[in-house]
């Protein structure tokens, strides 16, 4: 179960108040009672009759411009005010912001308008439900005001700036004096009857009295039976009719009901103009991406191309050929280059190894004639031997025997004839 504040049923119990449009602006006929003034200026008191009291507050600025007489207890009023709450103490009040005395001329227009209102009220005329939707973008406009007057300039210089295409229709009404209700009447009727989008009904500001032609019943009824959907742009801001509350639409000043009617053509134009370019821009921009993409991907297909293959394969071929004898001519270069140098260094390595192997033979020669025995036998040394076999002792022969002694430059035959043993201790 959700809970809530004091403080939050109090706003929300305000904001309902403040945001009705009925209550913003309304007449409430009364007795004065409890009158007080504060020293701030303000004027706090209650407005009463039979059925009840209900209290008000008049703050300083609004009592220097809507109020011309000393307000005090017992007299009887007509207060334009607002339905609004003080939520210190939760007092529903009324802020009236004029009061004139109900004997005066004003004050029993005020009272003939609460009437009325109420009883328009009690009929149906100001349902919601039974208001017609504003036409958006109107064709033509029908305006019931004065032919002359700053009304209808504005709401024609309204509608040339912003949207010159727009047809106006002017109905010349009275909107003020005797008469001026039944000519205002007469040109809903009358502009009703040309099957326009959109009627504007209204004038300028004035007195309760200069407007009293738009709270009169004719003009009601005449707005409410209308089949064109109205617009009622009647005074300024402040003032409030009972054409206001019948029409389908409210404006507060003529001008805001040819805003209301009449949509911004031109703006919307210029709009449109800035979303073009942007479209443009993005379509560009699109377009130039897909080019992008379109041209890759013809590439590749190009590239897959039987025939562009053919023609990038014999291209690589000649390529490969070109760059095969470059290379097989540098090769070659390379390998008879390498051979001279490999000629070179086999011709010196072949010098090399034959002046080391003459060096070694020529060492080896000497060493093998130092070792030879008949190297030996040069002088007058000599080789005996007996029957090939060499003599080492003179036990190996005996006398007789034939021996051979081989000298330097030749070989001796010769007989043993005898022998001695050496003394080998001597």
């Amino acid at each position: 179960m959700k809970k809530y504040t004091i403080g939050q049923i109090i706003n929300y119990t305000k904001n309902l108040l403040v945001n009705d449009y009925l209550l913003k602006s309304i007449y409430v006929t009364g007795e004065i009672s409890n009158c007080k003034y504060h020293s701030m200026g303000h004027i706090y008191f209650s407005l009463k009759d039979e059925t009840g009291s209900m209290p008000a507050v008049m703050f300083k600025g609004n009592v220097y411009n809507g109020l011309k007489f000393k307000l005090c207890d017992g007299q009887a009023v007509v207060a334009k005010c607002s339905l609004g709450m003080y939520e210190k103490t939760s007092t529903v009040q009324l802020y009236v912001t004029e009061i004139v005395l109900a004997e005066d001329r004003e004050g029993k227009l005020h009272a003939e308008f609460l009437k009325l209102k109420e009883r328009l009220y009690e009929e149906g005329l100001f349902d919601f439900e039974k208001k017609k939707k504003i036409v958006k973008y109107p064709k033509s406009v029908g305006i019931v005001t004065a032919s002359t007057g700053a009304a209808i300039r504005d709401i024609m210089n309204i509608a040339k700036r912003r949207n010159p295409y727009v047809q106006l229709y002017l109905y010349p009404a009275r909107v003020q004096g005797e008469g001026a209700a039944a000519t205002i009447a007469r040109g809903i009727e009358v502009l009703d009857s040309m099957g326009l989008d959109t009627i504007i009904v209204g004038r300028g500001g004035g007195s309760i009295e200069d407007l009293w032609a738009f709270n009169e019943e004719i003009v009601a009824r005449a707005i409410y039976n209308a089949v064109t959907p109205i617009i009622s742009g009647t005074g300024h801001e402040t003032d409030t009719t009972i054409a206001d509350y019948v029409a389908d639409d409210r404006a507060p000043t003529p001008s805001a009901a040819a805003e209301l009617a009449i949509p911004d053509v031109m703006s919307t134009l210029d709009t449109l103009r800035l979303y073009r370019g942007r479209l443009d821009g993005l379509f560009r921009q699109k377009f130039n991406l897909y080019m992008a993409k379109h041209q890759i991907l013809r590439g590749k297909l190009d590239k897959k191309s039987p025939e562009q293959s053919l023609l990038t394969n014999t291209q690589r071929l000649s390529d490969y050929h070109d760059r095969l004898g470059m290379l097989m001519e540098r090769r070659l270069e390379r390998l008879h280059a390498s051979c001279q140098e490999n000629d070179i260094r086999l011709k010196n390595a072949m010098a090399d190894l034959y002046r080391n192997k003459l060096h070694r033979y020529q060492v080896d020669v000497t060493r093998l004639n130092g070792l030879s025995p008949t190297a030996k036998l040069i002088n007058g040394f000599g080789y005996i031997t007996s029957e090939d076999k060499p003599v080492r002792s003179v036990n190996d022969v005996s006398p007789g025997e034939k021996l051979g002694i081989t000298l330097s430059d030749g070989t001796i035959e010769a007989e043993v004839t005898g022998k001695q043993t050496a003394d080998m201790n001597r």
